[in-house]
């Protein structure tokens, strides 16, 4: 009699010699893409210290994916965060269908989809990583979605150079403490990184214990055999997981399973005679590891194995291997990937649940948006993260009002908050994340802008696996804007924020004024498709100057006071609105009358029109120019000729030039910098009195 655990033991052992090798395939077709690439080079390192680990991960029968649609609720989700190590997933993905092995050729070149990291312009992968210590926190985010119903698990690949960044602790000490138990984190533990390969920077006195003290589970495994992180991924997958994330810690090193020493490098450019002599060698070891895999098999041919020997060969085919007599064929997989179905974004809620503002009454943008939400949020895939200033977005308590669980708070953590809301946003919620102005980082945004990117591309080719409804819905609120953070400082006045994300690329910026233009931004995102929003807000109530009505366009500019007999044009956003008419009211009672234009997105066509008009226009913005720099790019590219003494800028640089604002009152900060409608009114006065004596003397 065979023992269940026996025949396991035997399933297990014919799965490990398998894989191993498939692992020379790999390896074989990373060395391809490195001779076709588009300069004979490749993160040979980190592509090969992680080939065990992925390779046991994709063909072990682990992870359970739907290669036709990567799209499909509920199949467990992949990241690879160390993207480093693109070439191995770039060859596994080929191999599995998601795309053809045409892909492998040219590689890094300006026409390839296959970079030298990953993103959405390949097939399958559904995030654009670094490593910049930010895919993991895409991966926990898809862990806190696949909790809920219908439920699935979640694997990243990081490596130990990258545990360097802060951001991977922001999201460790998060899934910890969310109990994320279907969260796998495999670490490729190489022991080097880009500078010195053989150590690291920064060496971990005890990286399991680092985790342990999250809450993690923790497993260390020697990566350089399969059995062991094979055996890991199954206690992983079919163990107790007792409430906690599973971090896998691989012990490898740089360049591991690479057979020349040539290998043991970050990146490298790879001559056709090493590559020849590489691609012979790993022929030679494929041929030993097929050997050893017939010399078990055979031994299982008596029919009391039968049921193993099944296992096995499904195994195999799952593997897209054909056992013959004596070899182990790789069959090449036809594409497989489909497009995926278009996904309608828009959110459904009943109008009728929307807050009624009144107009003439003034209303936080806080209370704006919690009320507000308390009628998006009916629909499920509206989902929001706050970074400890839950208080000041009205997102936490609107949200939260109908689905606490929708509702996140990261902590003072605000790139773990950008992290967890790109998860969501990829899996087709429309999410909302809100911190201060200043406080939003960089780094993770951009990166978050060029997954947007390759997505929308993918989604415009007739061919794109992607199609309509599949790019991300992500919003910024940014609290505080401009001069609104009032007495906290420099570190947290939003002067200068606006410049700065003005050069992120797929960004949409706009700055609301009053509390219904605020109400008719929150419809327009909630149609849906609207991309990556920064959404500054008003920290102060502020009262409604708009109809009920209202609908807001982006792109576009309002009038908000306008004769046709009006010697000037006061454009202005945000708190400036209020200021601005209130100028132009002392302006009037002087017998002058302007213009007061509210530009809360830039509306280029506005610009031109309002050049052409020949009035003198006046450009007042409580930060550092953002108005005013696009003024001047807009005209600069149509004018044959500019008129710069009909353009009047009044800004926070225009007192003191380029600075940070330091405390005050928003009294006290707008008319130190000009901005309150006395000072604006003053401006305008002196400026048109003095063009008037100029054209009477000529």
């Amino acid at each position: 009699m065979i023992y269940p655990e026996y025949k396991k033991s035997l399933i297990s052992k014919g799965i490990v010699l398998l894989l191993q090798i498939k692992d020379s395939d790999i390896r074989l077709m990373n060395l391809y893409q490195c001779r076709h690439s588009a300069d004979s080079s490749i993160h040979i390192g980190g592509a090969s210290s992680a080939t065990i680990p992925m390779v046991g991960l994709f063909y072990g029968g682990i992870i359970d994916v739907n290669v036709e649609q990567p799209t499909a609720p509920g199949q467990d989700l992949f990241v690879l965060s160390k993207g480093h190590a693109v070439a191995t997933l770039a060859s596994i993905y080929a191999d599995l269908g998601y795309f053809d092995r045409s892909v492998l050729k040219g590689s890094r070149t300006v026409s390839s989809i296959l970079n030298g990291h990953p993103g959405p312009l390949l097939p399958g992968v559904h995030v654009a990583t670094g490593p910049m210590g930010q895919g993991m926190g895409v991966a926990q985010g898809f862990a806190v979605a696949g909790q809920r119903a219908p439920h699935f698990d979640v694997y990243a690949v990081t490596g130990d150079g990258e545990l360097q960044e802060g951001s991977i602790w922001e999201t460790v000490m998060f899934a910890g403490y969310k109990r994320l138990d279907n969260l796998c984190v495999l670490v490729d533990n190489n022991g080097g990184q880009l500078d010195i390969v053989t150590t690291l920077h920064f060496p971990y006195n005890s990286l399991s214990a680092s985790f342990a003290s999250f809450g993690w589970n923790v497993l260390e495994v020697d990566a350089t055999k399969y059995h062991t992180v094979y055996d890991a991924l199954l206690r992983f997958k079919q163990g107790r997981r007792e409430g906690k994330p599973t971090v896998i810690i691989c012990k490898s090193t740089k360049g591991h399973g690479g057979l020349s020493d040539y290998m043991n490098t970050h990146k490298a450019t790879i001559a056709k005679d090493l590559l020849d002599q590489e691609d012979t060698m790993q022929l030679k070891q494929r041929a030993t590891r097929e050997k050893e895999f017939f010399c078990f098999f055979v031994r299982l041919a008596e029919k009391e194995f039968a049921e193993v020997r099944h296992a096995i060969l499904q195994q195999a085919e799952a593997m897209h291997f054909r056992i013959e007599k004596d070899r182990v064929v790789g069959i090449e997989t036809p594409v497989k990937t489909a497009k995926a179905p278009v996904r309608d974004k828009k959110i459904k809620y009943a109008p009728s649940q929307l807050p009624r503002l009144e107009k003439g009454k003034s209303y936080g943008a806080n209370k704006v948006i919690e009320l507000s939400m308390r009628a998006f949020a009916q629909d499920e895939r509206v989902y929001s993260i706050d970074s400890d200033l839950a208080s000041t977005s009205g997102l936490q308590a609107g949200v939260g009002f109908v689905d606490k669980y929708r509702a996140l708070n990261a902590g003072v953590a605000e790139a773990n908050m950008l992290l967890l809301g790109e998860a969501f946003a990829v899996m087709g919620a429309n999410t909302w994340v809100s911190t201060f102005c200043p406080f939003f980082d960089w780094k993770v945004m951009r990166r978050i802008a060029v997954g947007i990117q390759e997505r929308e591309e993918v989604i415009a080719e007739k061919g794109g696996w992607l199609s309509e409804g599949h790019g991300l819905d992500l919003t910024m609120v940014a609290t505080a804007a401009d001069l609104e953070t009032q007495a906290n400082g420099a570190t947290h006045m939003g002067n200068d924020d606006v410049m700065l994300f003005n050069e992120v690329a797929q960004l949409k910026i706009i700055n609301v004024s009053c509390p219904q233009q605020l109400l008719g931004v929150l419809k327009w995102i909630m149609e849906g498709n609207k991309g990556l929003v920064y959404m500054r807000v008003l920290r102060a109530p502020a009262t409604v100057i708009y109809d009920a009505d209202f609908a807001f366009n982006f792109g576009k500019a309002y009038q908000v006071r306008w004769a046709e007999h009006a010697k000037a044009v006061l454009v202005t956003s945000g708190r400036g609105v209020y200021e601005a008419l209130d100028a132009a009211k002392e302006l009037e009672g002087k017998g002058i009358h302007i213009n007061v234009v509210d530009m809360p997105s830039i509306d280029e066509d506005a610009i031109l029109a309002l050049y052409r008009s020949g009035k003198t226009i006046f450009i007042a913005e409580q930060n550092n120019g953002y108005l005013w720099s696009h003024f001047r790019r807009v005209l600069f590219q149509t004018e044959p000729s500019i008129n710069a003494q009909r353009l009047v800028p009044v800004n926070t640089t225009t007192r003191g030039g380029l600075h940070y604002i330091h405390s005050g009152t928003y009294a006290e900060l707008a008319a130190h910098y000009g901005l309150d409608a006395k000072h604006v009114s003053e401006t305008m006065l002196k400026t048109l009195k003095a063009k008037k004596a100029k054209a009477g003397s000529l």
